[in-house]
């Protein structure tokens, strides 16, 4: 184990929390985004010398980005330890309205994306005898979705079952594989892609009364990913207000 771990999605909102809880964590932090430049400014903002960050492009749907990543991170540091699928993309239309090409897009970043990178670092985890896996799922996975649209949903709830097919495969190997699921939470994100009359409804509805707090879910996330969650595989841990309870 040599505390390193990649963080997808990472240029803003819970992918850049999750990677300034790791990187304060003491992790050397992989910073991935759709643009090189993106990731470059988080990076920056944690380590200018670039002795405990790299940041780089990342497009989850092909998987020789990911093993070019993989490859990088080997020549930098020897390897990576930590993984947190956290890339996607959260949509809203009605169910009616969507096309093929809509609900494919949507499956081809959140679960084809996930599928990806549990594919082709999983291995690299399990030849070095460690690793963790943190795939973020959302309360819209269980639910079906009350503010995104289907295709969104429908991507996630495919995370939750890949999480523990991917647990299940490499258990016995010390890499463990598990998903956090948010429900709404205060972050921009959410206000760009729900309408705020409907948004007032969403917070009206959470029994705590509250949007969810991204640094919890980095803390989470960084549990999840530390050594002594050994025991934990194949688990999907719902934060979402009590908007779910199982």
């Amino acid at each position: 184990m040599n505390n390193v771990a990649l963080v997808t999605g990472a240029a803003r909102g819970l992918g850049e929390a999750i990677t300034r809880k790791l990187h304060k964590e003491g992790y050397r932090v992989a910073i991935t985004g759709t643009t090189a430049a993106s990731a470059q400014a988080v990076a920056d903002s944690l380590d200018a010398s670039g002795e405990t960050v790299w940041a780089g492009a990342l497009d989850i749907r092909k998987k020789s980005d990911w093993e070019s990543v993989r490859d990088a991170l080997i020549e930098k540091w020897g390897g990576a330890d930590v993984l947190v699928n956290n890339a996607g993309r959260s949509t809203v239309a009605p169910l009616l309205e969507i096309t093929p090409e809509q609900f494919s897009a949507n499956v081809e970043i959140n679960l084809n994306g996930t599928f990806l990178g549990c594919q082709v670092f999983g291995p690299h985890f399990r030849d070095r005898g460690y690793g963790r896996i943190v795939n973020i799922h959302s309360l819209a996975g269980h639910t079906g979705g009350t503010s995104t649209g289907a295709h969104y949903a429908s991507s996630k709830g495919g995370v939750s079952t890949l999480t523990k097919i991917f647990a299940r495969e490499f258990a016995g190997a010390g890499v463990t594989v598990n998903a956090v699921s948010p429900g709404p939470l205060d972050l921009p994100v959410v206000y760009e892609t729900v309408e705020s009359a409907k948004l007032e409804s969403v917070k009206a509805s959470i029994p705590v009364g509250r949007l969810g707090d991204a640094d919890f879910i980095a803390d989470t996330v960084a549990l999840l990913a530390s050594a002594g969650a050994s025991s934990v595989t194949g688990a999907c841990w719902d934060i979402n207000g009590g908007l779910y309870m199982r």
